[in-house]
This record gives structure tokens, sequence and C-alpha cells, in this order.
């Protein structure tokens, strides 16, 4: 049974949103952020890119399906906080071992229900993404103004080094190519999807060299989805750099992100960033539609590209962003979008099969 106190919700403008408390007690700050989702919050909950950020849910009852044993995305939940309209007294599904209140206190996750979360999304929409802080401890709105305004941001933060795995490990080890991806936060699916494209994968910290990677003998490079500011993730952005040319890489998200970098393109922080299930992508060259799942706070700068050696693949329809692009001469692509899903629409896993392509291609 949900606990009842007061929690409390302050933004660094001042803002302020009161509600009920569930999940652990206590403090939180991060960037508040909303998803569009209308199910798959345990997904969403340990996708390490919402590290640093607080997340709000837009569909109204969150909960009512529990939480269980093979639908978490990583390790643990990586979000600072969570903020919904209702959290669900009733857990039911089959599937489910605990309920979501029970869920986030075991993992020390800040969650707050009862408030207008309608409200709270049309701030961000309206005034961009900001910091804000929960609270169910500290109810001095000055001192919480305090506190949020001295929380660091996402800018200049390599958050990738907080989420990537401990060490190196191996997925699995069957599969006609070899692929090393870099963890900078990887969701499960992307693994299952790439073993499914007949991939062996080796996945290595953020912090693993050019060299080291070579070492491993792989047929191809992935680099993975991840938290915040893609400057910030100087270490990856130089190994990225050194392989181009020598391996097929494919990026992902914050891997897209930093592919861009290392290309020579620059990258900017979104007003109020892509997070949900359905954001419609153009695929320029076939010109079909795809439903796309997203969760980006910062994007490549398409004019900053060299459209000499590289094309634009795939733009957002909402507001022409880049979502996807490819080396003209190298055996380099990326997208911005999910295809792995978990959770929303599978519209776009063909692009792993795209992978596999290069790598074969490259073999030949």
């Amino acid at each position: 049974m949900k606990s009842h106190n007061k929690a409390v919700i302050v933004f660094e403008d001042g803002v302020v949103f009161e509600g009920l408390s569930f999940g652990a007690p206590g403090e939180r700050c991060g960037e508040v952020v909303f998803n569009t989702g209308l199910t798959g919050y345990q997904e969403i909950l340990t996708d390490p890119s919402y590290k640093g950020q607080i997340v709000t849910m837009t569909y109204p009852l969150i909960g009512n399906y529990g939480i269980n044993d093979e639908d978490s995305e990583s390790r643990k939940p990586f979000v600072e906080g969570f903020i919904v309209k209702e959290c669900s007294r009733i857990v039911s599904n089959w599937r489910a071992t605990k309920s979501l209140d029970a869920y986030l206190k075991e993992n020390g996750i800040i969650a707050v229900e009862g408030v207008d979360t309608r409200a709270i999304t049309r701030h961000i929409r309206i005034k961009g993404a900001m910091k804000a802080i929960i609270s169910t401890q500290d109810f001095d709105v000055k001192s919480l103004i305090r506190k949020v305004k001295a929380a660091p941001g996402l800018v200049g933060i390599d958050l990738a080094k907080e989420v990537t795995a401990d060490k190196p490990y191996q997925w699995n080890n069957k599969g006609k190519y070899k692929v090393v991806a870099v963890d900078c936060g990887i969701k499960y699916n992307i693994l299952r999807e790439l073993e499914k494209n007949g991939c062996q994968v080796d996945v290595v910290r953020s912090d693993t060299t050019a060299s080291e990677i070579l070492s491993m003998k792989p047929d191809g490079l992935f680099l993975s989805n991840g938290p915040g500011d893609p400057e910030a993730v100087k270490s990856v952005v130089k190994t990225t750099k050194e392989l181009l040319g020598k391996l097929p890489i494919f990026g992902i998200c914050l891997g897209h992100q930093m592919l861009g970098l290392a290309l020579g393109g620059k990258t900017y922080k979104l007003k109020f960033g892509h997070h949900g299930g359905n954001h419609p992508v153009k695929d320029l060259k076939t010109g079909k539609i795809h439903i796309t799942v997203q969760n980006h706070g910062f994007c490549v700068d398409i004019d900053s590209l060299d459209k000499k050696d590289i094309e634009i693949t795939h733009v957002n329809l909402n507001d022409n962003t880049l979502e996807g692009m490819r080396h003209k001469k190298l055996p380099v692509f990326s997208v911005q979008f999910h295809p792995e899903a978990a959770p929303g629409p599978n519209d776009a896993k063909y692009m792993f099969g795209e992978f596999v392509k290069l790598m074969r291609g490259n073999n030949a």
C-alpha cells in the first residue's frame, strides 16, 4: 500500500506543484522531462538515458500492470525521480511480481502522484526543459529554489561514465559477426536485436580506447544510447574518430550524436527534447514514415555536417530535426531514434539488418 505523505516539486523558475509521495522518501534534483508513452513505464524507468532527469508521464494512470522480471532495460532504474497523475492501487497482470510503488522503494527512487501532469508538461513546452527538485522533507520553497539552482544541469557533464558497465562482458557467444558495443547506457533490447540478427556481442565500457577495441578483432562497432550531453563524452568521440574507416559503425541516439561530433559536426540542446513512442520520422530514401521511439534532449545540427561526405537519411516530421545520417564513402551510419523500441512501435527494427549488411559488405 502506498504512503500518502506530502511531496513538493519546485522548478528553478519558482513554479511549485504539490502532490503525494510514493516510492522512496527523500529529496532529489534533476532536469524535468515528459514522456508521452501510454505503457512501458518499467522500460522507461530502467533506460539509463534518463540519468540526471526526472520523468513526468503524460498518460494519467501508471502502475496498473505492476513490475515484472522480464521488462527491465538495464540493471536498475536510473531516473532521478518519477511524476504521475495517479499511481494505480491495483496491480493486475499475470507476469507481475510486485507493485510500482514497492519497486521504486526498493531502488530508492522518489515519486510523486496527485499532481497535474498536463500543467507540468505545458510548463516545460512553453518555458523549455529546466531543473526541479522533488522533496518529501523540506517544504520551504525559498530553500528548495536555492538547492535546485545550485544543482548541476546536463550540459558539460559526462553522464555516460556514471551508467556504463562496471567491467566488460560478453552478451552472447554465438554469431556470424562479432560486434563490440560501447556502453554509454545501453538498453538490453539493443543487445537482443543484435543477437537476433546473427551478431556475437561484446560490451565494453565507455572509456575503452580505439586500440583496445581493434585488439578484439570485431567485424563492427556499435555506439549505444545514453544520457546527457554528447560533447561531454569526449573519450567516446575520440575513440570513434580514430576508428572511422577501420570498422563499420552503427550509432543509436547518443551514439548518433557522438558519431556526428566525430565526423566534424556540432550538437545543440533541444528546447524540451523528444521523449515517447509516437514520433513520426521520414526515411528520405524510401519516402516511408516510421512511428518511432525517442528519448533525447540533444541533437546533431544538420547544417554543421559536411554534405559532400554525409547524407541525411531521416528527418523528424514534428520539427525537421536530424534523425539519421550515413557516410557516403565509409561504412558508417546512425539514427537518433530507438529502432529497438522497448517500449514502443517496431517500425524501425530493420536498421539492425542494415548494420549486418554493412559488416557483410566490409568482409566481402
